[in-house]
């Protein structure tokens, strides 16, 4: 036999749902204004019911001491069960539905009562006050129990005191009274509480489906995971509310966009300034895996709405990323180079071999003084011009890869460069490129050249980079410097769009420009203007260079092919 199950304990206390403790308090709040509200005009109730009967008797009173008739008959005739002042005063009484009318003369004596039989007996209550000239209103007790009295004097036509009348108002009719009001007050409260009930009701089921019916524990719980996740994850985060202000950022958002916490509350333009990074956490450019730069860094964005009315937009930092890309590419053109350059080797060799085979020496050292000798003019006057070794060196290493492409690479005969830049690392960046984006554009083109120019006045350099290719057409000539704007399809390790955005960042950090124009003949001629490229001559470039660098690669690679005409 199955042992018995343990009985379920009844557990007490809030339910764990939102709507149901949403509910409860809300009833409980109505209930207890209810309650309240009642409570407060029950109070002062009973004291106004007491006063309107007090009134009413002090009314009734006075309205019967105006009678001449009775001072008349209280002067005239004695106290008698059936005497014309208990005719008069019995008349009243019921009129006005009192409980008693009793007049008397100086001495307390009765002239009128309810009862026949108290006709001539001093009254039960001191009228001391009333005989006195002052009227009276109290609840008190007398013969007839407890009632509501109101008490005048009573005159002559002289204004002589000659008695007073006293008027009582039955105060189980002024409790009935207000017995007789809790019922409708009750059923108003009732009424009232029944109105709440329902507004709560619908209120609750509102919060119902926004919470979606959780728990507050919960929801307490999401909350933490929340800020666990978006502080901890590696992606930055920037939710938006309708408005388009800045409401959450996560602290790698606030790494990669260079801002702090008092950024929330702004708009992106407010936070970032005005550029392309602000206008895709704006959403005024739309698309998925934008590309943007910020500062140094190379950003990927995404932006998604919600259903609020606001967004949220995630930033991927791809800075390594790119720069690996760039470094492949850059790997690539150096093997194919090399690989080129290896094919000719053994061409050349071959021919050298067949001239020393039939005894051609003269031909054989003149070939081989020919093929040297056209490497080492180009390297010679390249150095010559430009004295700085990192410049030099790159555009010795894309004049080989430019003649391997069928492309000339020329260096103008007015480049002056001498060996004091301030960020040579910077300038292979611009230079590199340049150069690249040229080379892609005279590619295939015949009579391909490509002319690269660099002069310095003063602390400042211009570089002039021309070609011979189709040119840019006048409505791209600033899309071209636009984060992620190309027309070239991407690599697979990588995406275009950010060459051409570095090269105008970098100049404008510096107080210069980038601009693009046609060239003369044909083609396109980038003008990039450094005012501050050279240090002072008698200064060492070390100690003028910027504290922290400006460009995204090791000197010797360069952000290549990234943008296309």
């Amino acid at each position: 036999m199955s042992p018995t199950p343990p009985a379920r304990r009844l557990r007490l206390g809030l339910p764990r749902r939102v709507f149901s403790q949403v509910l409860l308090m809300q009833l409980a709040i109505a209930a207890g204004v209810a309650v309240l509200a009642t409570g407060l005009f029950l109070a002062p109730l009973s004291d106004q019911l007491d006063d309107q009967a007090m009134r009413r008797a002090l009314a009734i009173a006075q309205t019967t001491a105006q009678q001449p008739q009775v001072v008349r008959d209280l002067r005239t005739t004695r106290p008698a069960p059936d005497g014309p002042v208990q005719r008069e005063a019995e008349r009243i009484r019921k009129a006005t539905e009192a409980e008693y009318v009793v007049v008397m003369d100086r001495q307390g004596v009765r002239w009128s009562h309810t009862d026949p039989e108290r006709i001539g007996d001093v009254v039960s209550t001191d009228p001391g006050q009333a005989l006195a000239g002052r009227e009276i209103m109290e609840i008190d007790d007398g013969t007839l129990g407890r009632s509501a009295r109101g008490k005048v004097p009573l005159r002559d036509g002289d204004g002589d005191i000659v008695g007073a009348v006293s008027v009582g108002i039955a105060y189980d009719s002024v409790r009935a009274r207000l017995i007789h009001a809790i019922p409708g007050l009750f059923a108003y409260a009732g009424g009232a509480l029944a109105v709440g009930a329902l507004a709560a009701w619908l209120i609750s089921r509102r919060v119902q489906r926004q919470t979606r019916d959780l728990a507050f524990s919960d929801i307490a719980g999401l909350l933490a995971e929340r800020e666990a996740m978006l502080h901890g994850i590696r992606e930055g985060v920037v939710a938006l509310d309708r408005g388009g202000r800045v409401r959450l950022l996560n602290d790698e958002a606030q790494r990669l966009l260079g801002i702090g916490g008092e950024a929330v509350g702004c708009s992106p333009d407010e936070a970032l300034g005005a550029g392309r990074t602000a206008d895709v956490l704006a959403g005024r450019v739309t698309g998925t895996d934008l590309l943007t730069v910020r500062g140094q860094r190379v950003l990927v964005a995404n932006r998604m709405p919600t259903d609020d009315g606001g967004a949220v937009a995630t930033l991927r930092d791809r800075t390594e990323l790119e720069q690996l890309g760039r470094e492949l590419d850059s790997t690539r053109g150096l093997i194919d180079a090399l690989r080129a350059q290896d094919h000719e080797h053994a061409n050349r060799m071959h021919t050298l071999l067949g001239l020393l085979e039939l005894e051609m020496y003269d031909d054989a050292v003149e070939f081989v003084g020919e093929v040297v000798g056209d490497h080492r003019v180009t390297a010679e006057q390249i150095t010559e011009r430009i004295q700085d070794p990192l410049l030099a060196a790159l555009l010795v290493g894309k004049a080989t890869v430019a003649a391997e492409r069928g492309v000339v690479l020329w260096v103008s005969d007015r480049t002056r460069l001498p060996d004091r830049l301030v960020d040579p690392g910077g300038l292979v960046t611009v230079v590199g490129n340049l150069v690249d984006n040229a080379l892609d554009a005279v590619a295939g083109e015949p009579h391909a050249r490509v002319e690269v120019e660099l002069r310095v006045r003063g602390r400042a350099a211009t570089l002039r980079v021309r070609d011979t290719g189709p040119g840019i057409p006048a409505e791209h000539r600033e899309l071209v410097f636009t984060a992620g704007w190309s027309t070239k399809e991407p690599p697979a390790h990588r995406q275009r769009g950010i060459g051409l955005s570095l090269v105008r960042r970098l100049a404008e950090r510096q107080g210069g420009s980038a601009t693009v124009r046609e060239a003369h003949g044909g083609g396109a001629e980038f003008v990039v203007v450094l005012p501050e490229a050279l240090a002072e001559p008698d200064l060492d470039p070390a100690l003028t260079a910027p504290a922290v660098t400006t460009t995204l690669t090791a000197p010797v690679n360069t952000v290549a092919e990234e943008e296309s005409r």
